[in-house]
C-alpha cells in the first residue's frame, strides 16, 4: 500500500536531470547571441583595418589625404628645401626632438618624424581640440609672418605646426601632431596602421 509520502526517487532524478539539461540548452541559446554581440561588426573591423596609399603620383611639395579609422591621414612629399628648413626651426618649437613618445612610433622619432625623410605620414588633426589644420606651404605669408617656412595652420584657435607636424611654442596645441603606425610595401605604396616590425 502506498502513501502520499512515498516518492519515486528514480522519477525525481530523471525529472531533475531533464530540467537541468533543458535549462542549460536555454541558457546557451541566450548566451551565444549575447556574447557574439560583443564582437566588433564587420564595418567596425574595416574601420580599424590598415589602409594602403599609392604615392607614385605624389609630386614634390604636394599633400594627399587618405582616411584611416575615420581620421584624415596626410602624406606629404617634402622637397629638399622643406627638409633643410626643418632644422632652422628648432628654437621656435615646443617639442623639436619629438620626445613625447605617444605622438609617433619609435622609428619616426627623428628630425623628419618619418621613415623616409622626403615623405611625411601624419594624422591631420590638431592636438588642441581636434580641428583639421590647413596646409600652408608658402614661405612668409603676410598672415603668418616673416619667419614662417611652411607648415600647417589650425584656423580654429591659431595653432601652428611645421612641415614635420611639430608644434610651435606659445600656441594652444599642447603637442606635436600624431604620426600613425605605417610601413612601406614598396617605394610607392604605404600601408597605414601597421608597424614595420609586425609585417
Amino acid at each position: 500500500m502506498s502513501t502520499v509520502d512515498d516518492v519515486d526517487l528514480g522519477r525525481r532524478r530523471f525529472l531533475t536531470a531533464t530540467a537541468t539539461v533543458v535549462g542549460g540548452v536555454g541558457v546557451a541559446f541566450v548566451a551565444v547571441p549575447f556574447l557574439k554581440s560583443w564582437s566588433p561588426s564587420e564595418r567596425a573591423q574595416a574601420a580599424g583595418a590598415p589602409v594602403e596609399a599609392d604615392i607614385s603620383k605624389l609630386e614634390e611639395g604636394a599633400l594627399m589625404t587618405v582616411e584611416w579609422r575615420g581620421k584624415p591621414v596626410w602624406l606629404l612629399k617634402r622637397s629638399q628645401k622643406m627638409l633643410d628648413d626643418l632644422a632652422s626651426l628648432k628654437n621656435n618649437l615646443l617639442d623639436p626632438n619629438s620626445e613625447m613618445a605617444s605622438q609617433q612610433p619609435k622609428y619616426a622619432q627623428n628630425a623628419t618624424r618619418s621613415i623616409k625623410p622626403e615623405v611625411l605620414v601624419m594624422v591631420g588633426i590638431c592636438t588642441h581640440l581636434g580641428c583639421s589644420p590647413t596646409f600652408r606651404p608658402e614661405i612668409a605669408p603676410a598672415d603668418l609672418g616673416p619667419n614662417w617656412k611652411g607648415g600647417f595652420f589650425c584656423p580654429c584657435h591659431g595653432s601652428l605646426f611645421d612641415l614635420a607636424g611639430r608644434v610651435y611654442k606659445g600656441v594652444p596645441a599642447p603637442s606635436n601632431m600624431e604620426v600613425p603606425a605605417y610601413r612601406y610595401l614598396s617605394d610607392t605604396r604605404v600601408l597605414i596602421g601597421v608597424n614595420p616590425e609586425t609585417a
